[in-house]
């Protein structure tokens, strides 16, 4: 089976890149697939994470294992797009570049038969430009709770009265 993937750059303008791609490749496979639809040179660490109908983030299949025990992660060659991606609708995050935080938002939008297009992966559909550089990302967290907050000009602080409240 050929799968029709959409994938979002998480950006403010819109960049949109379609692939075709067999099912039997490899999340490695859409990896390197993704990075020449956007202009990227594919040498970064990047994961995919499984993700829910609301984006959030799940298990995790990375280019490499860094994990500290050999063997404890399922790495993007070792699993095919088949077994992570079964339905349209079927969605996936994925982020290039561990340092610049590229992320996308990767989902099967259509299932074809196979022969529906000659050479695999293809690049099908193009909208909108890669920006120069990759947005801020800002990870937030209940800071207060752990007794920390910020002053007036953003930098983080330790406030012990609040904590030993």
């Amino acid at each position: 089976m050929i799968y029709k993937i959409r994938i979002i750059l998480d950006v403010d303008d819109n960049v949109i890149r379609d692939i075709a791609i067999d099912a039997t490749n490899t999340l490695e496979d859409l990896h390197y697939a993704i990075n020449e639809a956007f202009g990227f040179s594919g040498t970064e660490m990047a994961s995919f994470y499984l993700s829910d109908a609301e984006w959030n983030q799940g298990e995790e299949f990375p280019l490499f294992d860094m994990s500290e025990i050999p063997g404890e992660v399922i790495q993007m060659r070792e699993i095919s797009l088949g077994e992570v991606m079964v339905r349209p609708g079927d969605k996936l995050i994925y982020v290039y570049d561990f340092i610049f935080m590229w992320t996308f938002y990767v989902e099967l939008i259509e299932v074809l038969e196979d022969g529906a297009f000659k050479l695999l992966p293809q690049l099908v559909f193009s909208l909108g430009e890669v920006p120069e550089e990759a947005p801020q990302k800002t990870f937030k967290s209940d800071q207060t709770e752990f007794g920390l907050d910020t002053d007036e000009d953003g930098d983080l602080y330790f406030d012990a009265d609040e904590y030993w409240e």
